[in-house]
């Protein structure tokens, strides 16, 4: 894939490619600093992509038709050389061809992490306006 895109890896395995994601690590629940949101793209509509990342995971979960594929160890995210790891959390994003996905690992309250991403996006999107 090209150099602008961002590399999702589990151990050695490459799982896919996306341009944005939200990582919210199970912190997330009681302080939401600890939200991340990547862009490969640095665009004014980025923080647009994210809050309808969020928005669509949070009315997905609250609809029952959420699908939350599980995490076994930590998802390794990478862009232009720089990698951080989710070690525990959520992980929203939409692939290269468009299709939404969520990645959770095991154990976690699925609702909180979501409801943390939603509100914490919402805000942001809310303090441009």
């Amino acid at each position: 894939m090209g150099s602008g895109s961002i590399t999702l890896q589990l151990g050695e395995e490459t799982i896919t490619y996306c341009e944005s994601i939200i990582l919210v690590p199970a912190a997330a629940i009681s302080e939401h600093g600890y939200i991340r949101t990547i862009s490969a793209n640095a665009g004014a509509h980025a923080k647009h992509e994210f809050h309808a990342l969020a928005q669509m995971a949070y009315f997905q979960f609250q609809d029952g038709e959420l699908e939350i594929g599980t995490l076994q160890g930590p998802l390794l995210i990478t862009l232009r050389g720089e990698a951080e790891a989710l070690v525990d959390g959520l992980a929203l994003y939409r692939d290269l061809e468009g299709r939404f996905h969520v990645l959770m690992h095991a154990g976690q309250d699925a609702r909180k992490l979501i409801e943390a991403a939603y509100r914490f996006c919402t805000r942001w999107v809310r303090l441009d306006i």
